[in-house]
């Protein structure tokens, strides 16, 4: 075969190659579903937030805690106004937000938030805060009416932090959604689905990782006897179980569940089940981080899990990108379902059919 000829095909291949690729990443990006709106509940929005990534609820009093920050700015290189965690309590008969942390006067920028009820019933929120100073895991106490900041918690594994689980005053588990600490290698992890994220367990006093080679690591949570920890891989389209040492920390992993959808932020309710806000086309939802004007359809999943590993998932809420895009998290209680969205100025409150 002439030179010429050879030189020709390596560049058909080349390109085959590309194509296959791009089709593969529209593919598992969830590009080609088709999304067909349904929810069989009540639905209505509640405006008053700059966004509310992530939310958590009180199982005792029904207060639902809401992280919320002007997240667009992220994608141009800076940071908009102060961000706030409000409360919205879902006992009240008309329910208002109130911002918790008004009196909070350093950089605030939350990201996930986990709530720690200790066993003298007191409650803390930890919070992941990316502010200018860097990325902190701060530590609030909750009187019912403001959280008082108690601690910073800061450590050069934690490049990357997206989600926080706390298990005692002092003690977490944070993920970090990526491994590579540039822009550049971010996106490499993204778009070719490299595990790259971890888990890392803070004792009070170090850092250490827990649980290796996930793709972009986001959601966490624990099951109510403490010895199971849930991750969501985003880009994986999955969450994987792991059997939790509480003396030390250390995570196993047991299985993982296959979504088929990009999970978020996990939550629990009182009978175990994982409530997951979910993005059903990854690269749309990219189109609408940058742009508010293209609407990213919103997903809600909910697992029930049995110890042999027949797990039931059941997609609960799903939508086209309207009234909320965007979907980040899903709180259940007592059927309420709470849906909120990483860049959305208002949040979904859904009372269910059930």
């Amino acid at each position: 075969m002439k030179a010429s000829k050879r030189t020709l095909l390596f560049f058909l291949i080349l390109l085959l190659a590309g194509a296959a690729l791009v089709l593969k990443t529209y593919r598992d990006a969830g590009e080609f579903k088709t999304i067909k709106s349904h929810f069989k509940g009540k639905e209505k929005l509640v405006s008053g937030v700059s966004s509310s990534e992530d939310i958590t609820i009180d199982p005792r009093t029904g207060m639902a805690f809401i992280s919320s920050d002007d997240r667009r700015p992220w994608f141009h290189g800076g940071k908009g106004q102060q961000g706030a965690v409000y409360g919205y309590n879902l006992t009240s008969p008309s329910p208002r937000l109130l911002n918790l942390t008004r009196d909070f006067r350093k950089d605030l920028h939350p990201h996930g938030i986990g709530l720690y009820i200790a066993k003298n019933g007191t409650s803390s929120l930890f919070v992941v805060n990316h502010s200018g100073k860097g990325h902190f895991v701060e530590i609030f106490d909750f009187d019912g009416e403001k959280l008082s900041h108690r601690a910073s918690i800061s450590g050069d594994l934690m490049s990357s932090p997206n989600d926080v689980l706390p298990v005692g005053p002092k003690k977490f588990y944070v993920t970090n959604d990526h491994g590579n600490r540039s822009k550049f290698g971010k996106a490499l992890e993204d778009y070719l689905q490299l595990p790259r994220a971890y888990v890392l367990y803070f004792d009070g006093t170090k850092f250490q990782k827990v649980a290796h080679d996930l793709k972009y690591a986001n959601g966490i949570n624990m099951s109510g006897d403490g010895r199971t920890v849930y991750v969501a891989s985003t880009t994986g389209h999955s969450v994987f179980l792991y059997d939790r040492n509480p003396g030390n920390g250390s995570l196993v992993l047991k299985r993982k569940i296959d979504l088929g959808t990009g999970p978020d932020n996990i939550e629990m309710d009182e009978k175990g089940r994982l409530w997951i806000g979910a993005h059903a086309k990854l690269l749309t939802f990219v189109k609408y981080a940058k742009d508010p004007g293209r609407r990213s359809p919103s997903q809600v999943l909910r697992i029930t899990l049995h110890s042999r590993g027949n797990d039931l998932v059941e997609e609960v809420y799903l939508n086209t990108g309207d009234p909320l895009s965007g979907s980040s998290v899903a709180a259940y209680y007592k059927s309420t379902l709470l849906i909120g969205s990483v860049f959305d100025p208002h949040f979904l409150v859904c009372t269910m059919e059930e």
